[in-house]
């Protein structure tokens, strides 16, 4: 049988579902009419015309893995991922053909992707469909394109084994005008998701043998869809090659009226919407939501009480929309009968106004609750405060609140207030929740302060008496050094830590700024793809942890805006760790075959995101990367069997990579032991090697720093300098020191033993008590290596690693923003490069 936490959360939809049905759990502005059309027929919004949007009948055919159980029902369940999966869906009930056939007409509107998956009912449990490999599906896709009949085949169901047999589907999307390939297109059959990489490239696994529908889909809607049956066979791979037509962008401009009195000052109104560009992350965010307030369209006043925004969007486009002020759930438009409002327009050949009305933000009679809040002195003047709700299915997004002066902030919240009697809140610090959060209600567990809505408004007035990790400790003490001048070609900057949720980019650009504030020539990013299997290998793009090529070009070019230079150091993520990771996969020829061919399509993605964003440097390799290197070891020193041509594989892997991208190539290994050996020859194809600094620098907890600064010393003369004459590369030294005691050791530990990585007290993390923190420790480090690195002039650069972008913390990680160790930084960096003398 399956794990039971998959079969928690169809439990959880249900709760859900029951706790919605006074707001159209099954009935909606998104629901259809079946075929033929009954009277009554809710109508979903068409926009700028009155003109009822033509319709097309569609009949939806599906085949499951085996008969239903005596009670139970399938129903086809339409998803609105502009408010939330979890919270509007629309049901049909299919009818049955035969034991494993079944069978639905809708009238749909012509032109529209709908979402869509298929649910198992009986008595009060409903059970989603999955796939052959036990992953949830999100949803289907499919584009009405006049009359259509669809066949789709449930692969497995969420409670139950899979006793199906599975096939794939792969192929390239390319541009049909042009035939070149289109990264991040999002291509779905069987309601299994894969997003193309830099070479248009996807495979979709795990689908059973039988007939599937096969889409492509750009999220932001500027390529044309593309859509056609697939029949997979068993145990074999189904090749397709796809094009399609780039769509031309028009200025679509939303102008909006709001109930009278219910929009202050200042107050942002938001444009929340299925596209990229309207807030959507084709992922599942925190409490079953898609759409982030950080990544929509804000609106701005007319100066006749209406609100305005012009948007460029793509011809053809299938556009649902909503007005907001907080996100697709919290704080959305309702109609006057307390229904959830998704509106939908398909973008015109020609530029076009879109004049609207609000009819409220409240859903039955539970009045407003206005959050008043003073947070401490110590707040950065930065920071931005958020509101966190905690409803049925746990925390949901963080909601930026108003400032009204300096530490008070608000947030007026008008619905859906009618869903529960009571829930929780809480307020954190640049929409990091878990991590900046109030000092009482901290991570994920918390229960945070509670609220229950009533008939008359409230005004709810209080403090934050700490954060979480405060910013109580003041500058380092400087000492003045002689500091001899490297020039501009030296590399001083910060790497950002491997971290990623779609709220991160909104505090990018003050991130920049800082890091600029330092002096620092260099920024590295971390852009990632996930390890989804360890066998067959799955390393891809996933929504929601990893960023969006787009999200990667905006970086690249706000650090280029700010005269910086940008080097991509891709990572990449895995279910535990990277030592878990290579201890359990196969490791056989085959398996070591498959994981060079998707290490190399994973470098070659994001040379090519390097090539176009901009970028000066890509960096291979990593803290993981050793047990594919040449002689590779596993972690407890054991043979990691890979193969004996590596050293050829890498070294043609280098050169392709140079082929997509011709700025410099560095690669990155760990320096954490002194028994320490380079692959020169591989070495020697790069532009210099990035070495990973979190060796031993002291056995002590809290060690001495003349200590420290002979043993920095030590290591570089003994350890590290005889290799750079054989490789003849710079080195470059990527210092990722924790601020917790036994950081010098190189060693975090456990409680039992053993060691943790250091990236082990990153944010958002939970706490490890086995170590107290210690920035002082992190400057002590920081100024060692330094002073050491200040006489020895083959050292080609100095970076700061782990750098948590969103906020500034003085917390254990390794990250420097907003701690002591940033001032010797900020003291070393302008003189490194000769800024200053």
């Amino acid at each position: 049988m399956k794990p039971r936490p998959i079969f928690a959360r169809t439990f959880f939809s249900l709760i859900a579902c029951l706790a919605l049905a006074s707001q159209a759990c099954a009935i909606s502005l998104i629901e259809w009419p079946t075929f033929p059309t009954p009277s009554g027929g809710t109508p979903l919004p068409s926009g700028a015309t009155a003109t009822p949007a033509p319709r097309a009948q569609v009949t939806f055919t599906v085949q499951l893995p085996e008969p239903l159980l005596p009670g139970e029902s399938l129903d086809l369940s339409v998803v609105d991922e502009v408010t939330g999966l979890a919270y509007n869906a629309v049901p049909y009930t299919m009818n049955q053909v035969d034991a494993v056939t079944f069978t639905k007409q809708l009238e749909i509107p012509d032109q529209a992707v709908i979402r869509y998956r298929y649910v198992r009912k009986g008595g009060n449990t409903i059970v989603n469909e999955d796939t052959n490999g036990d992953q949830i599906i999100r949803y289907r896709l499919f584009y009405v394109s006049g009359p259509t009949q669809i066949t789709d085949t449930v692969s497995s169901w969420a409670d139950r084994a899979v006793n199906t047999v599975s096939g794939s589907v792969s192929g390239t999307v390319l541009n049909a005008d042009t035939g070149a390939p289109i990264p991040d297109m999002l291509v779905t059959a069987g309601g299994v998701h894969f997003f193309t990489n830099s070479a248009g490239q996807f495979k979709i696994n795990n689908l059973r043998a039988g007939a599937h529908n096969l889409v492509a889909y750009a999220m932001d809607g500027t390529f044309t869809t593309f859509q056609q049956g697939a029949t997979v066979a068993a145990n074999s791979d189904t090749p397709v090659q796809i094009r399609v037509k780039p769509a031309p962008l028009v200025n679509v401009t939303f102008i909006v009226s709001v109930p009278s009195g219910t929009v202050g000052p200042n107050v942002p109104i938001r444009l929340a919407g299925n596209l990229l560009q309207l807030g959507n992350t084709f992922s599942d965010l925190r409490g079953g939501f898609s759409v982030v307030a950080d990544r929509m369209p804000t609106l701005s006043p007319t100066g006749d009480g209406r609100y305005s925004v012009t948007v460029p969007l793509p011809v053809g486009a299938d556009v649902q929309y909503k007005y907001t002020m907080g996100d697709g759930f919290w704080n959305a438009e309702f109609t006057s009968e307390g229904k959830y409002v998704t509106r939908r327009i398909l973008v015109p050949a020609q530029n076009v106004t879109i004049e609207d009305a609000v009819q409220t933000w409240q859903a039955g009679p539970k009045a407003p609750i206005v959050f008043d809040v003073t947070v401490p002195g110590n707040t950065s003047p930065t920071d931005k405060i958020y509101i966190q709700f905690n409803l049925l299915l746990g925390w949901s997004l963080p909601i930026p609140m108003l400032q009204q002066a300096q530490n008070r902030w608000v947030y007026k919240l008008y619905g859906p207030l009618n869903i529960t009697g009571s829930f929780t809140y809480r307020y954190c610090r640049n929409a990091q929740c878990d991590s900046a959060d109030d000092a009482q209600t901290v991570g994920p567990n918390a229960h945070g302060r509670n609220i229950t809505p009533a008939l008359t408004p409230q005004d709810i007035i209080e403090n934050v008496g700490a954060w979480a990790w405060p910013l109580n400790v003041g500058s380092a003490s400087l000492v003045a050094t002689n500091i001899p001048s490297r020039g501009s070609g030296f590399m001083a900057g910060v790497e950002y830590q491997s971290y990623y949720d779609p709220q991160t980019p909104a505090f990018n650009d003050l991130a920049l700024q800082n890091i600029q504030s330092l002096g620092a020539n260099w920024v590295i990013y971390t852009p990632s793809w996930t390890y989804k299997r360890t066998a067959p290998v799955v390393f891809t793009q996933q929504p929601g942890k990893d960023p969006f090529w787009v999200d990667t070009l905006a970086a690249v070019s706000q650090a280029r805006t700010r005269n910086l230079n940008i080097a991509l150091f891709p990572q990449p993520r895995f279910e535990t760790n990277y030592t878990d990771f290579w201890k359990n996969a196969p490791r056989d020829p085959n398996w070591w075959v498959d994981w060079f061919e998707h290490y190399r399509a994973f470098a070659i993605h994001f040379a090519d995101l390097g090539t176009q964003s901009g970028a000066q440097a890509i960096v291979l390799g990593g803290d993981w990367i050793l047990p594919a290197l040449p002689n590779g070891l596993l972690a407890d020193g054991s043979p990691s069997g890979v193969p004996a041509d590596a050293e050829t594989r890498w070294k043609n892997l280098i050169a392709e990579v140079r082929q997509h991208f011709r700025g410099n190539v560095l690669f990155a290994l760990p320096y954490n032991s002194t028994d320490f050996a380079l692959p020169v020859n591989i070495l020697r194809d790069t532009d210099g090697v990035y070495l990973l600094w979190f060796a031993k620098l002291s056995a002590q907890a809290s060690p001495n720093k003349a200590d420290l600064i002979a043993e920095a010393g030590n290591l570089l003369d003994q350890n590290i300098a005889p290799w750079q004459p054989q490789v003849g590369k710079p080195f470059i030294i990527g210092l990722s020191y924790p601020s917790s005691t036994y950081s010098a050791t190189g060693c975090i530990p456990d409680g039992s033993g053993a060691c943790r990585d250091w990236t082990a007290l990153n944010r958002p993390n939970a706490d490890l008590s086995t170590v107290s923190l210690d920035l002082q420790q992190q400057v002590d480090i920081y100024d060692a290596v330094l002073n050491a690195m200040n006489t020895r002039s083959w050292v080609s650069g100095f970076i700061s690693r782990g750098y948590f972008e969103p906020v500034e913390l003085q917390d254990k990680s390794a990250s420097v923003h907003g701690k002591p160790a940033r001032d010797l930084l900020w003291y070393w960096f302008p003189r490194l490069l000769g800024n200053i003398k």
